[in-house]
């Protein structure tokens, strides 16, 4: 059964888009006329009851300050922790493990979200999700929480620094699925139904000689892929039917697989990118320590990946066709083997130096804003509003922005 809020009607307005803006971001840049004259009201809406929660003693001002820079730093990190966590909550309700816990979390951001789980996933697409590997749902589930703890961690940090925490509800008008699982009358930031999933971090990072960092590039590893849209998670009941294409439900598990890696590693690079532009240690702390996280998750989801199915399939809505191959095979040559889970060493800094096993790209000029370009040709604001867009742009802009010790 579906998971539906009662008296809770849902509105596509977007009468105050752009509301919404730190004053934090008005002092770093001009902002747009739309959002001039404006604060994070929605401040009550991140996470009051764990802001609340934070000790007195952590709190108090004086400890230190944070420069322009680092605090524009924090406010896009928590932007994009923020968007995370939408995308991996969506994730969550139909695939992950159903308990409480991410349930209070949300409800403490998202305004008429269910403090408790009224249902059980979608057990269809959750059996799906395990033919990649049978933990899968206690994964999603964690890595749902992670996202909602960094988050909440960053603003709480901005507050006892005597900065406006970051709120993006006012630009939650995009709908979600309506498959059985999904929690009803409440509208998302991100969209996972039209997808263009760059799966190019697959060579990446078995790569020998190519970085990034270097000017290199990488073909998709999946394809199909990187081409059309495709849904991550079921938008009807229909998809999970296996009609008229009985591959169509798998292929959607397969591109979440891939989905969620693709996610997850350009995290591992945001967070060593931005550190190396932060002042305060203690900021730098924040950024050293989380970002590891980050890349564990990517681990585990690129591990993951690598199981999905080899099959061929037709969107039966769009009628875009899908193919992943088989490759938990050495026939595939190297740039493609499934096991090789571990970044393969490459070139760094210089290509005289000796090859070295590293996250890649670590380049720190206008990481933050390629990050959101990255999520936006991946299809996943598809329908979100130009004020979104700008917001979000500009605050990756301050961080790009941000410069060591530089006030």
């Amino acid at each position: 059964m579906k998971k539906t809020l009662p008296d809770q009607t849902p509105s596509n307005s977007n009468q105050s888009i752009g509301d919404n803006v730190t004053s934090l971001a008005k002092k770093a840049f001009n902002r747009r006329a739309f959002m001039r004259n404006s604060v994070l009201a929605g401040a009550v809406m991140t996470g009051a009851g764990v802001l609340d929660a934070v000790p007195s003693a952590f709190a108090e001002p004086g400890k230190g300050h944070l420069t322009r820079g680092d605090a524009a730093i924090l406010s896009f990190l928590a932007t994009a922790e923020i968007i995370e966590s939408d995308l991996w909550l969506q994730y969550a309700e139909l695939g992950g493990v159903q308990d409480d816990e991410l349930f209070k979390l949300a409800s403490q951001q998202i305004k008429g979200y269910p403090s408790t789980d009224p249902g059980a996933g979608n057990g269809t697409y959750t059996s799906l999700l395990q033919n990649l590997d049978m933990d899968m749902p206690q994964y999603i589930h964690d890595n749902t929480e992670d996202e909602f703890s960094h988050q909440f961690f960053i603003n709480a940090f901005l507050i006892s620094k005597g900065h406006d925490p970051v709120s993006l509800e006012k630009f939650r008008i995009l709908n979600g699925s309506t498959a059985t699982g999904a929690v009803q009358g409440v509208q998302r930031l991100s969209n996972l139904t039209q997808l263009t999933v760059d799966t190019s971090w697959w060579v990446r990072y078995r790569s020998r000689t190519g970085n990034p960092d270097l000017g290199d590039s990488f073909p998709n590893a999946v394809k199909t892929l990187g081409v059309n849209a495709h849904t991550a998670i079921p938008r009807t009941d229909a998809d999970m039917s296996g009609v008229p294409d009985p591959n169509f439900p798998q292929a959607i598990a397969n591109t979440a697989g891939f989905h969620f890696a693709f996610i997850e590693q350009g995290g591992s690079s945001l967070y060593p990118s931005l550190a190396q532009r932060v002042s305060n240690v203690e900021v730098l702390r924040i950024l050293l320590s989380i970002g590891p996280t980050e890349t564990s998750h990517f681990q585990t989801w690129h591990d993951k990946a690598g199981n999905a199915p080899a099959l061929k399939a037709t969107d039966p809505v769009t009628g875009v066709m899908i193919e992943f191959d088989n490759l938990a095979t050495t026939a595939v040559g190297e740039d493609l083997q499934a096991n090789l889970i571990m970044p393969e060493p490459t070139a760094f800094l210089n290509r005289n130096f000796p090859a070295i096993s590293i996250i890649r790209p670590t380049e720190t000029r206008n990481v933050a804003q390629n990050a959101i370009l990255g999520l936006m040709k991946d299809g996943l604001f598809n329908g979100q509003s130009n004020g979104f867009m700008n917001f979000v742009m500009d605050l990756a802009k301050a961080a790009d922005d941000a410069k060591r010790g530089v006030f």
